[in-house]
């Protein structure tokens, strides 16, 4: 499987996600790790020619959520580029599509229900997502399922959002999980995403 994470952005020293994903080690299965530039564009070909290269049963890419609370896998990728601020490359794109001709949005792979669900029975805090924003994470969430549905069919995949670690929330006293948590979750999230094929059906709406 894939497992993928970002380079710091924004100003940030670090990323959780890549922090994470660096220490998760494979149990049971064969992993290969990723670190995607923080880069319109740039991140997807990465992805594109990571994907290329070998075959992978299933993707899960990984994003920081700074001032969310817990792990967050995402349910939806919209087909929208709308950045609030540039890019490591300096772009800022508005109101652009992701992939152009593409479907407004893609649903995830992930049997997300079910990966809350195993994150909460060991006490991490998790909720489902239906949003991953408008700025690179959901540009590499929409370009992942984009590669899945016209090149890679047999692939599963989908988008995790966790929030910032204690170090880089410190200052703001911001929601936080260490990054060994992280990657605990993140361990969970692969493997139940492994093993379910179908979610559960239960109820992960909200109100607004």
């Amino acid at each position: 499987m894939l497992l993928t994470g970002f380079e710091p952005f924004g100003g940030e020293r670090t990323n959780p996600s890549w922090d994470a994903v660096d220490v998760v080690r494979p149990d049971g299965y064969r992993l290969v790790k990723l670190r995607l530039p923080c880069v319109f564009g740039e991140s997807i070909a990465v992805l594109r020619d990571v994907l290329a290269a070998r075959r992978y049963d299933l993707v899960v890419c990984v994003g920081q959520a700074g001032g969310r609370a817990g792990i967050t896998p995402e349910r939806v990728a919209v087909n929208l580029d709308d950045a609030r601020i540039p890019d490591n490359a300096g772009a800022r794109p508005i109101d652009e599509p992701v992939a152009p001709g593409g479907p407004a949005a893609y649903f995830t792979g992930l049997p997300v229900k079910a990966c809350v669900a195993a994150l909460e029975a060991e006490g991490i805090p998790a909720s489902v997502s239906h949003s991953a924003g408008t700025f690179v994470c959901n540009h590499v969430f929409y370009g992942l399922m984009h590669l899945i549905a016209t090149e890679h069919p047999d692939v599963r995949g989908g988008f995790v959002h966790v929030p910032f670690s204690p170090e880089q929330a410190e200052a703001g006293g911001h929601p936080n999980l260490p990054v060994a948590t992280t990657a605990r979750a993140l361990e969970l999230i692969v493997r139940t995403s492994l093993t379910t094929s179908t979610d559960l059906r239960v109820t992960a709406g909200t109100l607004h």
